[in-house]
């Protein structure tokens, strides 16, 4: 074999490497439907026997909120929804930030499950880029299905929530725009507090839905 021969020879061989699939190798990317099938399962199981009638404190969503770190990483959400600020603040500022989101999303989100009534979720398809993938689900009901992709990242073997899309609609870019704006007008300190506003805003609301309901 001529050296022509071998340097073709080579740029074929390290192609075709470059494009096998990793399998061949022992390294399998884990599946991200596989992984979401049995937490989604768990969730639709605490909601199906959950009392959100008796939980005017919204307990039953820091639960929901708990069992959902197994499969959300409400860090990477929150740092995305910040954008260039993340970069700017501390670690013990990152840590309240993550805290007072998901508590944010605790009563905006999950504290308007109490209208559960036994949706099946269906899983559509699923799309992964290297160390990203999309889920795509339907949760359908007596009415009109509604659409909820999951965007997730591989962390590890785990493929990690770090955005919901329903119908369309982002929830990480939903807030990344509302909050880009207040960052703009009154920085950090004054988003921190229009979000501690906000929640309890949220509290007082939900505990003057369930007094309404007992009056």
């Amino acid at each position: 074999m001529d050296m022509t021969n071998k340097k073709n020879y080579f740029v074929v061989l390290v192609g075709l490497l470059l494009f096998m699939p990793l399998t061949g190798f022992g390294i399998q990317v884990p599946d991200p439907t596989a992984q979401m099938k049995p937490f989604i399962q768990k969730v639709m199981n605490m909601l199906k026997n959950a009392e959100f009638k008796e939980d005017p404190k919204c307990i039953i969503c820091q639960r929901l909120i708990d069992v959902s770190r197994e499969r959300f990483d409400f860090n990477e959400m929150s740092k995305r929804v910040l954008g260039k600020t993340w970069r700017k603040i501390g670690k013990d500022e990152r840590a309240e930030f993550v805290d007072l989101f998901t508590h944010l999303l605790q009563f905006a989100y999950i504290g308007k499950l109490e209208d559960y009534t036994n949706q099946v979720v269906v899983f559509k398809h699923q799309r992964i880029r290297g160390k990203r993938a999309e889920v795509k689900t339907e949760i359908v009901d007596a009415q009109k299905p509604v659409s909820v992709n999951y965007i997730m990242l591989l962390e590890g073997d785990q493929w990690m929530v770090y955005d919901v899309v329903i119908e369309g609609v982002s929830l990480v870019r939903n807030y990344m725009e509302q909050f880009r704006e207040i960052l703009r007008k009154e920085k950090y300190s004054g988003l921190v507090k229009q979000i501690k506003t906000k929640i309890t805003e949220l509290e007082a609301e939900r505990k003057k839905h369930f007094k309404n309901l007992k009056g």
